[in-house]
């Protein structure tokens, strides 16, 4: 058993990340949440956590903010052993040739880079302890044919998804169970920049016959924080309300 539990959550101001700090906030002795900007639903959780809750603000496609992060961190002394990655650009809709670099390099910075530099700095601690579990949000676009117009946020959920599996196969010796978790098409704020008819074609085309909820989604992020997890490394979990999708040859 590992009684002292230290959770980070990078954008626990979203949708998704304040409902797991509700459902999971007392199983840790301290909680890290990370936000770039929402400090009104990170002042709600504090009120509602109380002192073990430590909000950190940074903007990661500021490289000296996400390193002024983890020394924050670091100089704690509460290193995290729980980490749940959830941090990504806002989806657009736009055609392929018409982004540019500039939106890759963004969602590089912002998913990529950062959960890269913080894993860099906290899974040493992990493996002294022989313990860990690090989540990542990704997407059911990675289960199989994804949409058009989204490429910058596919291919960065794509390096996203190597990373966990590299990760996974390199520290399982170590106690460090690294998962992902990928959820169909959410209702959150992170859609708001969608036009409405890509959100209610996602819609029609579950068989649920609508977009899943972040209550939905978050007790499978809760289960791989768990001790019922101690045993699961390397997995891709969907949460689509499908049994198969159709997979590219």
């Amino acid at each position: 058993m590992h009684d002292d539990k230290v959770l980070l959550v990078t954008g626990a101001s979203s949708d998704v990340g304040s409902e797991l700090i509700r459902r999971v906030e007392k199983n840790y002795n301290r909680i890290w949440a990370h936000y770039r900007s929402s400090t009104n639903i990170i002042d709600v959780l504090k009120s509602e956590v109380g002192d073990r809750f430590s909000p950190i603000q940074a903007d990661f496609s500021d490289i000296e903010s996400t390193l002024n992060l983890i020394q924050v961190i670091m100089d704690s002394g509460e290193y995290p052993n729980h980490i749940v990655h959830l941090s990504a650009q806002k989806a657009h809709s736009l055609q392929f040739h018409k982004h540019s670099w500039k939106s890759y390099q963004d969602e590089i910075d912002t998913s990529l880079r950062s959960i890269t530099m913080i894993l860099q700095a906290f899974i040493p601690k992990m493996s002294k302890q022989n313990y860990g579990k690090i989540v990542f949000m990704l997407s059911a676009y990675l289960l199989g044919i994804p949409p058009k117009f989204q490429s910058p946020y596919i291919t960065v959920k794509y390096a996203l998804l190597g990373l966990m599996r590299n990760l996974a196969s390199e520290y399982a010796a170590k106690g460090i169970m690294v998962n992902a978790v990928s959820p169909d098409m959410m209702e959150t704020k992170f859609l708001s920049e969608l036009p409405e008819l890509i959100k209610e074609q996602s819609a029609k085309n579950n068989p649920l016959g609508r977009n899943i909820f972040v209550d939905e989604v978050v007790p499978t992020i809760e289960y791989l924080l768990s001790p019922g997890s101690d045993v699961v490394t390397g997995q891709n979990i969907g949460v689509t309300g499908e049994t198969v999708r159709k997979l590219i040859s």
